[in-house]
């Protein structure tokens, strides 16, 4: 089996060599092409207004001047000589939750997978304390990411669907097991934006520096990390609301 593994917090991030250890469990045949920096937040962004630069590092390592999404097009399309059977991306450092997953590069990075017709999974390391960002823990997904994938490797995926996979921020004995889940949504009206100003008095603004509240609704990739268990959350590219389509329809039939 082949796989490519990538990320959105850069080649040289913890997270990625975590989830390199966990892929060797499966196969041999790894190749690595990840952005050259940290892409957090890039989502599902192209690099258009640049050029896009390929550093290789070896033979199956790559690090690429661009987003999560330009990184995997590059190694499909560059790097590799024939396609992967499977792509991971993570192992994100902090939380892909709920509506988060819009902003994600780490799950975007799936998300490009998908779309070439690959069996895509994301995985992310939830953190519960602040001021870790250097030091996160990644002993829950080091201890359960072979086991989550496993079963994820014969399962039948529907056309454009992945997965998307969060480590609660316990350690490994207290991971209370795996659920497979929908997407939560956070409270976004509760955000904060913090303003600053530099040492030449010009202001600058922070997003995000705040925790978002959201509702533990029954069910959710939330609530199953609240809980400490695993979540599995089966991802869908078609943003159709389809309920609404008669509705709008009609209002424009003359």
């Amino acid at each position: 089996m082949r796989i490519l593994i990538t990320n959105d917090d850069g080649i040289h991030a913890p997270g990625l060599a975590v989830l390199e250890e966990i892929a060797r469990e499966f196969s041999d045949d790894i190749w690595v092409c990840a952005p050259s920096e940290e892409q957090s937040g890039a989502g599902h962004s192209l690099t258009l207004t640049r050029p896009v630069r390929l550093q290789k590092y070896d033979e199956r390592r790559f690090a690429v001047t661009g987003t999560p999404t330009d990184s995997v097009m590059m190694a499909l399309r560059e790097v590799m000589d024939a396609p992967p059977d499977l792509v991971l991306s993570g192992v994100n450092r902090g939380a892909n939750l709920g509506d988060d997953i819009t902003y994600s590069g780490t799950v975007s990075a799936a998300i490009e997978g998908a779309l070439a017709g690959i069996r895509a999974i994301a995985l992310s390391q939830v953190y519960a304390r602040e001021g870790m960002a250097d030091s996160v823990p990644f002993e829950a997904a080091k201890a359960w990411g072979a086991k989550v994938i496993k079963p994820l490797l014969d399962a039948p995926f529907s056309e454009r669907t992945l997965v998307n996979v969060n480590f609660p921020p316990l350690g490994a004995d207290g991971v209370r097991g795996i659920r497979v889940v929908r997407q939560g949504f956070h409270d976004y009206s509760r955000g904060s934006v913090v303003e600053g100003r530099d040492p030449r008095g010009y202001r600058y603004f922070w997003f995000g520096l705040h925790a978002i509240e959201h509702t533990l609704d029954h069910g959710t990739d939330l609530e199953a990390i609240a809980d400490g268990f695993i979540s599995v959350t089966p991802l869908q590219l078609d943003l159709t609301h389809h309920e609404s389509l008669t509705s709008l329809s009609q209002r424009f039939e003359s």
